[in-house]
């Protein structure tokens, strides 16, 4: 129930304020507050020897939490989401080749695949705080949680500040790639103007025939280019593919041309400016040195490669319309209540909670890192869970998108929020770090989905098997190295 009050608490809070402050600060926050709270909780009542014993519930938490989101939910997502696979994306709400292994899955935008490297780099603190475990030394073992602790609290400011300014980030990215698309509209425009001749035999600008080409474009003579030539230049292109401003597009071409700053570009300006995008294009496509009018194919792979650049920036921002939001002062109370809410009752439960898994470890004779593991995180990320798997089902590359940037932030801040109050709690309460399997299961799942979604967008149906085989391995690999190995 908290966890579901504090998701809907959210959920409308964003509504009002949109993403920035609170999509960067509150939202991950408050996904992980019901897994701090049992960490906490788990740590800080009874005796040392009580928190030693207790802490296991709260290792098993994090660990569980962070495997079910990676593994479960995420093949879950895949399996759900799937649709028609077309190239190197997927067709919207097309799903024809039902379970086809490679024919059908989900593809998302390339914020995903940056969300996945973010989660990869919070996993520094778990490497520092097992650092004298691995050089198998007594010493510095405080001083490494100590360490672990200060890393994990950076990074976790460093998260939220990348989490506000991301939009920012991402308009930026996005104006580059319209500015390259204008690059390559213009080279294409000019190559055919050419007949494929813009270099000469030696692979160098030609610059006879760029001189020439720029007294067709210099429609009155005068031997410069003004802004309103190069607002017709662009104009008639037509760059239908991308939401163009005619008049932006044309400063940032006089800035690339214009070395004397007379605000018009002369032959010469124009050579140099149109000879820097041919080579960044042949920089950018890696083509095959062949002399000739086929030497020109490589502008094509270098518009192909920036309409692909804009289509994973963009994603698909068509479906989803804002609509003006009524009564934003009834909306802002709810959505505070439901989190104070969310809150007290998480605060009050957890408690209780962490008792009754020792209690039923006691019972049962299993141990309560397994009990934590498996069963708490189903109660703590039960509204998340729900939420990507309805996000997932919608079928569409933006909530398929949208689901995974959620899952690997959701594990991000397990990784640095929630590891945090746990190496708090083991720093002031003197308790001893040995949490080797369980640090090494986090690594192992956290490494392989996170560098597999590091550098792909599309993921076939089969990808969701990986994701499930590391589940039982998960288990597996703890029960060996605890229970057979000694590790604990």
């Amino acid at each position: 129930m908290a966890a579901s009050y504090l998701s809907q608490g959210s959920e409308l809070l964003l509504e009002i304020l949109g993403p920035g402050i609170v999509g960067g600060l509150f939202l991950p926050m408050l996904g992980a507050l019901p897994d701090a709270m049992l960490i906490l909780v788990s740590g800080i009542s009874g005796t040392a020897e009580e928190a030693q014993s207790q802490v296991l519930v709260g290792m098993g938490l994090l660990a569980g939490s962070t495997v079910m989101l990676l593994t479960l939910l995420w093949g879950s997502c895949v399996v759900l989401g799937k649709t028609d696979i077309a190239g190197s994306t997927t067709i919207d709400l097309q799903d024809t080749k039902r379970f086809s292994l490679t024919g059908s899955g989900i593809s998302t935008d390339i914020w995903t695949s940056y969300a996945a490297r973010i989660m990869v780099l919070s996993l520094i603190p778990f490497v520092i705080v097992q650092l004298p475990q691995i050089l198998h030394t007594s010493s510095g073992k405080r001083l490494a949680v100590l360490v672990a602790l200060i890393v994990s609290v950076a990074l976790l400011v460093a998260y939220c500040l990348y989490q506000i300014f991301q939009p920012w980030i991402q308009e930026r990215k996005l104006a580059y790639v319209k500015h390259k698309h204008i690059i390559s509209g213009i080279l294409r425009h000019l190559k055919q103007r050419a007949l494929g001749r813009l270099l000469n035999d030696d692979y160098e600008p030609d610059e006879a025939v760029i001189k020439k080409l720029f007294h067709t474009i210099d429609l009155d003579g005068d031997s410069c280019l003004s802004a309103s030539e190069l607002r017709a230049l662009i104009i008639g292109i037509r760059f239908e593919e991308i939401d163009l401003d005619h008049d932006d597009a044309v400063q940032k071409v006089l800035k690339d041309f214009d070395t004397s700053g007379d605000k018009s570009v002369d032959a010469n300006e124009f050579f140099i400016g149109i000879s820097k995008w041919l080579n960044e294009a042949k920089r950018s496509a890696k083509p095959a040195r062949v002399p000739g009018p086929s030497t020109m194919k490589f502008i094509d792979h270098f518009h192909q490669q920036t309409q692909q650049e804009h289509a994973l920036l963009l994603g698909d921002q068509s479906d989803e319309v804002l609509e003006g939001i009524e009564n934003v002062k009834w909306i802002s109370i709810k959505a505070g209540l439901l989190l104070l809410l969310g809150a007290v009752i998480a605060a009050a439960f957890a408690d209780p909670l962490v008792d009754a898994v020792n209690n039923f470890s006691t019972a049962t004779s299993i141990p309560s890192f397994f009990i934590s593991f498996i069963a708490l995180p189903l109660a703590t990320n039960s509204s998340e869970a729900v939420s990507a798997l309805i996000f997932a089902s919608r079928k569409k590359k933006k909530t398929s998108s949208l689901t995974f940037s959620e899952i690997y932030g959701a594990v991000t801040m397990n990784n640095i929020l929630c590891l945090a109050v746990f190496l708090a709690i083991v720093y002031l309460r003197h308790l001893t770090w040995n949490f080797s399997a369980e640090v090494l299961v986090i690594l192992i799942v956290c490494i392989v989905m996170g560098l597999f979604a590091s550098f792909r967008t599309l993921f076939p149906v089969w990808t969701s098997s990986v994701a499930y085989i590391l589940y039982p391995f998960s288990l597996a690999l703890v029960y060996v190295l605890d229970y057979i190995f000694g590790w604990s």
